[in-house]
């Protein structure tokens, strides 16, 4: 392949997309299979609410879910990674498929229960980036009038954390009338919403979730490990070729005196 247009790149890592590399001959069988964050501990949690009826709709379209429960999750960075609840919750990324993310609005952004349960996930572990290629939908809950700012800042983390996030968004006003006393959510154009983002959610992780490897893949990665395993190879073989060098023989050495000298010269050896 030769690039005259566009001599910085390079060539034998640079991939043209087509529909045939997103073709699938046999797709994964399984459910979707989702996981739910919700981001308050109060006990008529309004979000944790928001999140069950979710988890319903899901269901009733087809897929397998999680909903993880943030109580006793410690703060981040006060516990080792090894704290049990901690682990619950990166294995469970690691499971989902794709992911809904709910959160109440307090002080005009997310809470901190729920930005905790973030950054409790890495952007990478190791090799592994937890949360890559997953689909995400977003929603929050308002105590007041409608609002917008928990729903973009999620955008934002959600793209942080390299995901898929859906375009639909559900932004619930005045939550505290829009759930009955058995914690169902009323009928209504907010509910409707809801529906809406959750039949999405489920539409684009059936279309993403064999393909996200690919989706995903970048230039400058490919780029960057191309690079490694070109010095790795230029390693192998200088060190290789050090291998087959002769150790060097050790040269006889004639330690000769100052008298010595003198009586060569004077013979006319010298």
């Amino acid at each position: 392949m030769t690039l005259h247009d566009l001599p910085h790149i390079t060539a034998d890592v640079l991939d043209k997309p087509s529909l045939d590399k997103l073709a699938l001959p046999e797709g994964a069988s399984h459910p979707p299979r989702i996981l739910i964050l919700y981001g308050s501990l109060r006990p008529q949690s309004f979000s944790r609410k928001l999140a069950l009826e979710a988890e319903r709709i899901l269901r009733q379209f087809g897929a397998e879910t999680r909903v993880f429960d943030p109580h006793d999750l410690p703060i981040l960075d006060s516990v080792p990674v090894s704290h049990p609840k901690v682990q619950e919750l990166r294995e469970l990324s690691l499971w989902s498929e794709g992911q809904v993310w709910v959160s109440p609005e307090r002080h005009g952004s997310v809470t901190g229960v729920f930005k905790n349960q973030i950054d409790w996930l890495p952007l990478e572990d190791g090799s592994v980036r937890p949360t890559q290629g997953r689909t995400l939908a977003v929603m929050q809950v308002c105590g007041g009038s409608q609002s917008f700012n928990v729903v973009n800042a999620l955008r934002v983390l959600g793209r942080w954390m390299r995901m898929v996030t859906i375009p639909n968004q559900s932004s619930v006003a005045k939550a505290w009338q829009e759930f009955d006393d058995n914690g169902r959510m009323k009928p209504s154009a907010f509910y409707d919403r809801v529906v809406d983002v959750m039949e999405e959610l489920f539409k684009f992780t059936l279309m993403v979730r064999d393909r996200s490897d690919y989706l995903v893949d970048r230039y400058s990665e490919r780029k960057g490990a191309a690079e490694a395993r070109a010095l790795s190879a230029a390693a192998s073989v200088v060190e290789a070729a050090v291998e087959q060098v002769p150790a060097p023989q050790e040269a006889e050495q004639v330690m000769t005196t100052p008298a010595t000298m003198r009586s060569c010269c004077a013979s006319g050896a010298c």
